[in-house]
């Protein structure tokens, strides 16, 4: 199982830790929520937990637990800008289809078996 990121992602990744002061890396995970079922969350880990993986790519690293683990597996993390906003985007092969809204999504049925 494996996540990756983009050079942008890792260079965001280093720049937020660095402005923190602390932390080893980006946390990610899926949780259940939005029309479609569910959507990610981000958050920065201080420390890996027991049950966590931990991903390194282009000197920076990705924090996930074991449970969101098998719905992330394969996915790549870009950090985009749009405009004015920007944020941290999945390329996730185990998506089945997102909302309108884009905030939440389907997994496909073979996703985390």
């Amino acid at each position: 199982m494996a996540i990756t990121l983009t050079e942008n992602a890792a260079k965001q990744i280093r720049k937020q830790l660095a402005r923190r002061g602390r932390g080893v890396g980006l946390r990610v995970g899926v949780k259940k929520v939005g029309c479609s079922g569910f959507a990610y969350t981000f958050d920065y880990a201080d420390e890996p937990g027991a049950d966590d993986r931990v991903f390194e790519c282009h000197h920076a690293s990705v924090v996930v637990d074991s449970a969101s683990l098998p719905l992330l597996d394969g996915s790549r993390i870009d950090f985009v800008r749009e405009g004015l906003s920007d944020s941290f985007r999945f390329e996730n092969p185990n998506v089945d289809s997102t909302c309108g809204c884009g905030e939440s999504f389907s997994l496909k049925a073979s996703a985390g078996t």
